[in-house]
């Protein structure tokens, strides 16, 4: 890919400078090369005040030696960052030069609902050639990021990141940040993408298991013996199943930047660096390490949390989290956001100067699904199951169960709770979803190292509602992963669906049930909620909670937030086949109903 390209996909590089005596020879250096930055700040575009001004277009992108068009803000990928600061009053006004309508969601604001930006639910969106301008209080200080809810708009590029300085001093201490935006990339168009999954909805999964590695001693992946084989054929499951979408089409980013460009954050040795860490992508789960660098958890969903040192952590479509680390050699070390599915990665540098590269791990064996992923967990022996099943923690297996019992045990409409519909769009029950908030993500449980969990986030402040919740619900997470449709309650939201309704200031107890083999990142607007996860009083509190297969989570939610606002997977595609619904907190002020 030449310089010249990749400046006019980001002009903004241009400006960028070194440390020391090497910023005299920037422009020799290649762009990948001059991506770092000076004292504290990410290098990117950045925005700041009260009057903001944004303009959504097209730009040409490219990435891996192609060019496709890409959806932009103010000519960027990912969008200008966004500096703001807790307790101002911030005007955006956003113009749009699409051919089509588009918006902005300003994602874990806690704001007017009429700004929040979601079209047919709080807005009707913005047209072409028009202007919105959005005006609201911040109320929040932390690591956010906004971007579009229309259409498909965000696969395209439309998103960027937000960081609002707190009011009081930070109980945060660094000396410098960075700020990294992951995503996904494909040049496939997203309509065609959801045509193709829809047709087929292991389409982009490449990694299924052979018939071949049946006999394959020296593939512990491929081991499983062909009883357990024919039981998940039986159920029209496919134990690789772990991303709808996989590094097949998709290219892996870091503030906009592949694999190969190796976008570089500077950094002296013994500094304290801190790094918001954003994921941005459409579809992807992200696993992130620094191999041989340890992170200080200190911030999730831009609330701050109780520091807790991990070694890799997950952080699932939509969540932010701000880790600090602690450089004192003077080398180079990598970043890796490795797939879920291990299918890709994308790929960054920390490093005390520009033009420096550390050793790229390759990447780890795929993890595969298995008993607790389904709701089955204790329910039989994994010893049929190779180490891929293994991988990520299943506690139980296939043996001994015929696979007939098991297929009555997961689809048997008798096992679905009240109110639920079932139908076609409904291909699993699980029978024991368990609460796994102690679980790091799928594949991690034997890496060998420090990884954090849900458990593991203690809020830093006391909860602000000490009220025990007056009712509880729950609401499960549907869907016929072989027809790609996704629900809640079994009920896609294009059919005649009631939105999900909580008084004001009422106090609610919500657990989520996945009745699925895929994990979903739920992301409620207007509101943070407290993730019950046994730290009474200073549970977490996120907008975005991972529910992982066949598993339960519960949080605390105070309706303190009049208005309509969404409530969805944030799995783009999950979103737009169905899994979706509007919680409406009322009244309203002045008693309206």
């Amino acid at each position: 890919m030449s310089i010249s390209s990749t400046l006019g996909r980001r002009a903004f590089l241009a400006h960028s400078a070194a440390l020391g005596g090497a910023a005299a020879f920037m422009p020799l250096l290649p762009a990948w090369a001059r991506s770092g930055t000076r004292g504290l700040g990410p290098d990117m575009p950045t925005l700041s005040g009260e009057d903001i001004a944004l303009t959504i277009g097209r730009s040409p992108f490219t990435v891996g030696g192609r060019t496709g068009q890409a959806i932009t803000i103010n000519g960027t990928l990912p969008a200008p960052l966004l500096r703001l600061r807790e307790g101002q009053n911030v005007r955006i006004a956003v113009t749009n030069e699409l051919d089509e309508d588009t918006s902005i969601h300003w994602h874990g604001f806690l704001l007017p609902f009429q700004m929040d930006g979601v079209p047919g639910v709080s807005f009707p969106g913005i047209r072409p050639r028009e202007t919105f301008v959005y005006e609201f209080p911040l109320r929040q200080a932390g690591t956010y990021w906004y971007h579009s809810h229309s259409g498909l708009q965000e696969q395209l590029g439309h998103y960027g990141p937000i960081v609002i300085d707190p009011a009081d001093p930070d109980p945060v201490a660094y000396d410098r940040e960075h700020v990294l935006v992951l995503s996904d990339w494909s040049f496939m168009d997203p309509e065609t993408i959801m045509r193709k999954l829809k047709a087929e909805s292991g389409y982009f999964n490449r990694q299924e298991l052979t018939f071949a590695g049946l006999f394959r001693e020296g593939d512990p992946e491929e081991r499983m013996s062909l009883k357990d084989r024919l039981m998940w054929n039986e159920m029209r499951m496919d134990p690789t199943d772990i991303a709808d979408i996989t590094g097949l089409t998709y290219t892996y980013l870091v503030n906009g930047h592949g694999p190969e460009e190796n976008w570089t954050g500077l950094f002296r040795p013994g500094e304290r660096v801190r790094l918001r860490v954003i994921n941005a992508s459409a579809m992807s789960v992200f696993h992130v390490r620094i191999p041989g660098l340890p992170m200080t958890v200190v911030n999730a969903d831009g609330e701050n949390v109780r520091p807790v040192t991990v070694d890799e952590f997950q952080i699932s479509v939509a969540e932010t989290y701000d880790v600090i680390v602690e450089p004192s050699e003077d080398r180079a070390f990598t970043i890796v956001a490795e797939s879920v599915d291990r299918s890709g990665m994308g790929r960054a540098t920390l490093a005390p100067r520009p033009g420096m590269a550390a050793a790229v791990p390759p990447l780890r064996p795929r993890p595969t699904l298995g008993m607790d992923d389904m709701g089955m967990a204790g329910m039989g022996d994994m010893s049929g199951m190779g180490h891929g099943a293994m991988g990520h923690g299943s506690a139980g297996g296939m043996a001994g169960m015929e696979h007939g019992a098991m297929d009555m045990e997961m689809r048997n409409p008798a096992n679905a709770p009240a109110g639920m519909a079932v139908g076609v769009g409904v291909d699993m029950i699980p029978p024991m979803p368990q609460d796994r908030t102690g679980h790091p993500g799928l594949g991690l449980t034997d890496v060998g190292h420090r990884v954090l969990t849900y458990r593991d986030l203690v809020s830093l402040k006391p909860n602000p509602d000490t009220r025990p919740p007056s009712r509880a619900i729950q609401i499960h997470l549907t869907g016929n992963m072989e027809r790609f449709m996704w629900s809640f309650d079994g009920r896609k939201f294009s059919e005649v669906v009631e939105p999900i309704r909580f008084a004001r200031n009422e106090r609610v107890r919500v657990t989520l049930v996945n009745d699925t083999m895929m994990q979903h990142p739920i992301h409620l607007h207007g509101h943070f909620f407290e993730v019950v996860n046994g730290h009474p009083g200073h549970h977490p509190l996120k907008h975005t909670v991972n529910v992982l297969p066949g598993s339960k989570v519960t949080f605390d939610l105070t309706a303190d937030n009049p208005g309509d606002w969404a409530f969805h997977c944030h799995l783009l595609f999950h979103m737009h086949a169905g899994m979706f619904n509007v919680v409406t907190v009322r009244p309203l002020e002045g008693g309206a109903a």
